[in-house]
């Protein structure tokens, strides 16, 4: 049986040419550590992550290199950012389409006496703007927002709310899990205080390694969310007090920064055409399964294929979409996720919770012709089970 994956929303698979082999060759040839010792290993291992820095910053229009911070992932990100930034009696605004990474930190954060209040959006999962400006008072420390929703792929308006944060003096925050490599990022030009960004998804690179790009301004209110050794101002007790030291304890995951590099390598050589790519196939996704609404098929989202990402999610009316979801796998080699997707409030939203939805998620070596064989399938099962 033939295997079409698409759940690159979970994890990009394949990852780009070379990250493999970028990871295994710092295990078997380097494998030392960086800003623990001045001999050559070390020294190449320092020139590579302060590299892969300079281009993640200049991928964004960030502040510069030493803004970059890594982690382990976006979720690590956004707990640094959120942990480090709001204290008791601070307001925090977000929105009821985010993921459980902003969701669950926002949650401890509340009950430790953060208020947090959320923006409102439609029924297709569309950020109401001018509810928005009227919600972001005066007592608002942060703003932190999804750049597009990993349940219904639309994606929100981060320049406009930038700019609304940047006129009123907040915070504003962005998580770009589903977004870094797809979709073009601007820090300065949108007004994004804090970026969080995983490694695996758009950028084509490895698990276990993402990073945050921060301002000076957050960065000097940031509290390190880990303390420990870096390298650096050994003698003291007290994290260093500069960039990216200050938020960046421990051993760096240098074999995801490796083959992060190598993943970058492919993306700078593919330019926009890639980006391009991956929002035709989007789109054709979309409209191929537009076709079945009449047949038993809801589709999440904005109906603008303009706004939105490669994510295509669906509600099968007459079926249980778990159900579905295993058939599509097991019957034709489709492999998507269904469920909640670790955004319950999102799903309450858009009207599917508790059953969830299937959720069909295009990279850049996704096939045209898989997406017609994915309509072909899910008419298949509609018609088999009622549509």
């Amino acid at each position: 049986m033939r295997r079409v994956y698409l759940d690159n929303g979970a994890t990009a698979f394949p990852k780009a040419p070379g990250v493999g082999e970028a990871m295994a060759d710092y295990i078997g040839r380097i494998g030392c550590n960086v800003g623990r010792g001045s001999y050559p290993g070390a020294c190449a291992a320092g020139r590579t992550v302060l590299s892969v820095r300079e281009r993640l910053n200049a991928l964004v229009g960030g502040p510069g290199a030493r803004n970059v911070v890594f982690t382990g992932g976006a979720t690590h990100g956004l707990n640094l950012l959120l942990k480090g930034l709001l204290r008791p009696g601070d307001r925090a605004v977000t929105s009821a389409m985010e993921h459980n990474a902003v969701l669950r930190p926002l949650n401890q954060l509340e009950a430790a006496g953060v208020r947090v209040d959320r923006l409102p959006c439609n029924g297709q999962g569309e950020l109401l703007l001018e509810q928005a400006e009227e919600m972001l008072t005066q007592d608002t420390r942060c703003v932190i927002l999804t750049h597009a929703s990993n349940v219904s792929g639309t994606l929100f308006p981060i320049g406009e709310i930038g700019a609304m944060c940047r006129a009123r003096g907040i915070f504003f925050l962005v998580d770009a899990a589903q977004t870094l490599g797809c979709v073009p990022v601007d820090m300065a030009a949108m007004g994004i205080d804090g970026l969080a960004f995983p490694g695996h998804k758009g950028l084509l690179g490895p698990q276990g390694i993402g990073g945050v790009v921060v301002t000076d301004a957050l960065a000097a209110e940031l509290e390190p969310l880990l303390s420990g050794g870096t390298g650096s101002r050994s003698e003291s007790l007290d994290m260093p007090p500069f960039l990216p030291d200050r938020l960046e304890a421990g051993t760096l995951n240098l074999p995801g920064i490796y083959g992060l590099g190598a993943a970058l390598d492919y993306l700078e050589r593919m330019g926009a055409p890639l980006r391009d790519r991956v929002r035709k196939l989007g789109g054709h996704l979309w409209a191929r399964l537009m076709e079945l609404e009449e047949d038993g098929l809801r589709v999440l989202g904005t109906r603008e294929v303009k706004r939105r990402t490669g994510v295509v999610s669906v509600d099968f009316l007459h079926a249980d979409n778990g159900e579905m979801a295993f058939r599509l796998e097991q019957e034709y080699g489709i492999e998507t996720r269904c469920g909640l997707h670790c955004a319950p409030m999102a799903h309450r939203t858009l009207g599917t919770f508790p059953q969830g939805a299937v959720r069909f998620s295009v990279g850049p070596f996704t096939r045209f012709e898989e997406i017609d064989y994915v309509h072909g399938a899910v008419y298949e099962l509609l018609l088999e089970t009622g549509g």
